[in-house]
């Protein structure tokens, strides 16, 4: 689901990621081979104090959702800590949820296996911070399933809303509209595109709003 411009979480949220260093602007190649006016790396949420933050924003957009969920799942490596934030975040707010999360590489001693953490069963909500391709949650969906569970949804920070790309092709659809419409998983992104532009629109930093101009060319280019 993208979230509309006056949004105030949203914009409080595409704020703290401009203070925070973590959005940035420039010239930035994506995966798909673009030249983005923008990059968000959610591995620069790198201290406790910006964590905490962040899962507060997680867990406020999905209460608001109304996404109803039993446990959490978090695709590595980023999912991992994004998992284990949300859920102290969401006790903290009297939704006590378990999480889980894979390894990469199965283990041969002890449990064994991939996945580490609470049994995964039920409704699981699968968090990541951006969908790129739509890959991490295929794989995701596979592993949920292959534990008897049943994946329900999707959580992101930060919904580009740009046409995926395949082959250097680009696609009629994002891969957040793959995720939706053809792996029938509901979405709840913090903040997308649109609500990144209204605050490049009407922030007071000329500094920041110098970069609207490139933004609004590219979702012209790329945009869903």
């Amino acid at each position: 689901m993208s979230t509309a411009p006056q949004d105030d979480l949203a914009q409080e949220f595409v704020a703290f990621a401009v203070e925070t260093g973590v959005l940035r602007f420039g010239e930035f190649k994506t995966k798909a081979g673009r030249l983005s006016p923008y990059f968000f790396n959610a591995g620069l949420f790198d201290d406790g104090l910006k964590v905490g933050r962040l899962a507060q924003f997680y867990a406020q957009r999905l209460m608001a959702s109304g996404l109803e969920f039993d446990m959490i799942f978090g695709p590595a490596y980023k999912g991992i800590t994004l998992a284990a934030a949300v859920a102290i975040e969401l006790a903290r707010l009297g939704h006590n949820k378990p999480f889980a999360y894979n390894r990469k590489e199965a283990k041969d001693h002890g449990e064994g296996g991939t996945l580490v953490g609470a049994k995964v069963q039920g409704r699981v909500l699968i968090i990541d911070d951006v969908i790129s391709a739509g890959t991490s949650v295929r794989e995701s969906i596979a592993m949920i399933q292959a534990a008897g569970a049943t994946p329900c949804g999707v959580t992101i920070a930060l919904d580009r809303q740009e046409k995926a790309a395949e082959n250097g092709q680009d696609l009629p659809w994002s891969a957040v509209q793959y995720v939706k419409e053809q792996l029938k998983l509901p979405v709840v992104a913090i903040a997308g595109l649109s609500d990144l532009l209204h605050y490049l629109q009407t922030t007071s930093s000329t500094a920041v709003s110098a970069h609207a101009a490139a933004v609004n060319a590219y979702r012209d280019r790329y945009g869903v």
